[in-house]
């Protein structure tokens, strides 16, 4: 297979999108004072709201995960997409509530009122680790993926930097507000791409659903999906057909998600990722007000379900159209180093390989600068997010008379600092993990639990402490590193070395299985050390930890309020739809 060349009509609308989307955001920068810069002056409605939590979560590197692990595990990928709405209605349910009633602007912030600053700063510091590592870097990977393709004689450093200017052209002047406007205009964008693209790719072989659920059928059964043999090879679940490709429930030895992940691990990331997060929290914490937030929440939890038709399912099409394409000739290599043959050995391709092959020039344009503007907008709201964390956990503590536009010049400083790291480290991905969604959710699983732990007993155990907090979460934090040293030991092995028995079998514990653990572990420990240290204040008790009693006064308010008002019905006929929609794949 040859370079892709775009066309100069591709070109002329990918340059345009990129001088009109930075104009937009400057255009709409809000900096007057911290909260305009940090939350968008607390004035986001719904519509806004949902759209920007959706567009923050489905960026460019989710886009290509989804895509890359669809290609090589089928859809079971999809079930971090509709567990995203129950964790939307419990966080809108409970934690929400307390989070704006706070008026904190961090979640940092809010661990410190409900147990003290050591767990502030120490959450506040693996956030910021978190949203470098993970966020910011996976996204700037994909931008350098999609312009390396199309752009091969740029060095990768040089698309790196690129894209990180970009990115920040905006976010530095603007603020929040620049990132949410922007992200509303490309999760559209990037909606209707992935709609074209899923229609183009069906068009390869009947158009129909029947056809394509067919033509798997015979694919798998050939025996040339080159992931298929290999699951078999290794002794893991592989589907015999189209209908159990499609399932989203696999059996225990699946190598990907078993069975018991949906129950253990899923969960605990989805929560952490949606609920404690402030690279997603603090769009909602922008919004006008509690009904807007909540109503917000569960528009973007009605958003995902439509996910795996336009963003999982082109994955899987890549199966019966691409498995056997040869890709040598795109030069791209191997987390090893040795240049990809084909999509089995370099999955990350997928999503790019698709736009390229079936996409017509000028459609092609508009669908690139959509995935590069989803980079983008997931890169510059990190670096918004993880400024904030530094400006008003670390900065405003230290230098307390600072005035509001001193820390808006700190906020502006710090994401010119993370643009720096990021693009450092996006080198190192292919290195800790060759799929891309692995490697997203391999460092979410060690640095969610604890924090899922602190945050779930503080909400709703009164004795829960401040002791007990940054106990828990320093013991998460050196498990966590324990155990990535052990992986990181057994895979620098030479073939034919084995570790120790004991080793082996702490890192054969699957990463869902593990998250589970460490959470256990954590609300253990954080039970443990509270009972044996003082209770905390009345005052963090009763502002800060749920009763039964604030559950029975909103029930009377929300008497008042028609049903497409009341987001307890809105949250019901959400789960209805979303059982439907899960059923029909179960």
């Amino acid at each position: 297979m040859e370079q892709f060349q775009l066309s100069s009509l591709d070109i002329i609308i990918m340059v345009s999108y990129a001088v009109l989307i930075i104009g937009y955001g400057l255009y709409h920068a809000k900096r007057k004072n911290s909260e305009d810069y940090f939350l968008a002056g607390r004035g986001m409605t719904w519509p806004i709201v949902g759209i920007a939590l959706f567009s923050a979560n489905i960026s460019s590197s989710t886009l290509i995960g989804l895509a890359g692990d669809a290609y090589k595990t089928n859809i079971h990928v999809y079930n971090y997409e509709w567990f995203a709405v129950v964790v939307l209605i419990f966080f809108a349910i409970f934690f929400l509530p307390f989070y704006l009633k706070s008026g904190v602007y961090t979640m940092p912030e809010f661990l410190e009122r409900r147990y003290d600053r050591r767990s502030r700063y120490y959450f506040s510091f693996i956030t910021i680790i978190g949203n470098v590592m993970v966020d910011t870097a996976a996204g700037l990977y994909v931008g350098s993926i999609v312009l390396k393709l199309l752009f091969p004689s740029l060095p990768s450093w040089q698309i790196i930097i690129l894209l990180a200017i970009a990115a920040a052209a905006y976010t530095i002047p603007g603020g929040l507000n620049s990132v949410i406007q922007t992200e509303v205009v490309q999760a559209i964008l990037l909606v209707i791409g992935s709609i074209l693209l899923t229609y183009f790719a069906f068009q390869e072989f009947g158009g129909g659903w029947g056809d394509m659920m067919a033509a798997l059928t015979e694919k798998i059964q050939s025996g040339n999906v080159a992931s298929i043999e290999a699951a078999k090879a290794a002794g893991h679940y592989a589907p015999s057909n189209a209908e159990e490709a499609f399932s989203m429930v696999r059996p225990a030895n699946d190598e990907f998600m078993p069975w018991y992940g949906l129950l253990t691990g899923v969960p605990l990331l989805g929560f952490y990722f949606w609920a404690n997060n402030q690279f997603m929290v603090q769009r909602v914490l922008g919004a006008r007000d509690l009904n807007h937030g909540r109503w917000g929440a569960l528009f973007a939890g009605l958003l995902k379900l439509p996910v795996i038709f336009i963003m999982v399912v082109p994955g899987v099409l890549a199966l019966l159209v691409y498995s056997e394409l040869d890709i040598s000739g795109l030069n791209y290599m191997t987390g090893a180093g040795t240049p990809c043959k084909d999509l089995s050995e370099c999955a990350n391709l997928t999503y790019p390989v698709l736009l390229m092959q079936l996409l017509p020039s000028g459609i092609l344009g508009l669908v690139v600068a959509g995935l590069l503007a989803a980079m983008m907008s997931s890169v510059s709201a990190t670096f918004n997010s993880a400024s904030t964390l530094i400006t008003m956990d670390f900065v405003r503590n230290i230098r307390p008379s600072m005035t509001s536009q001193q820390l808006v010049r700190a906020g502006q400083i710090a994401t010119l600092v993370l643009v720096v790291l990021a693009a450092a480290w996006v080198p190192y991905i292919e290195k800790v993990s060759d799929s891309l969604w692995q490697y997203l959710q391999l460092v979410i699983s060690y640095t969610a639990p604890p924090a899922v732990a602190t945050f779930i007993l503080g909400l709703f155990w009164k004795r829960a402490s401040a002791t007990g907090s940054i106990v828990s979460l320093l013991f998460g934090f050196v498990f966590a590193i324990f155990m990535l040293s052990l992986k990181i030991y057994v895979n620098g092995l030479d073939e034919g070395v084995e570790a120790a028995g004991w080793i082996q079998s702490l890192t054969d514990i699957h990463f869902l299985t593990m998250a589970f653990i460490m959470w256990v572990l954590c609300l253990i420990i954080h039970v443990i050390v509270s009972l044996r240290t003082p209770a905390p204040s009345q005052e963090q008790v009763q502002d800060f930890t749920w009763r039964k009693e604030l559950f029975q006064e909103e029930t009377q308010e929300l008497k008042d309020l028609p049903w497409y008002q009341n987001y307890r019905i809105l949250a019901v006929i959400l789960l209805i739809i979303t059982a439907i929609v899960v059923g029909y794949f179960w």
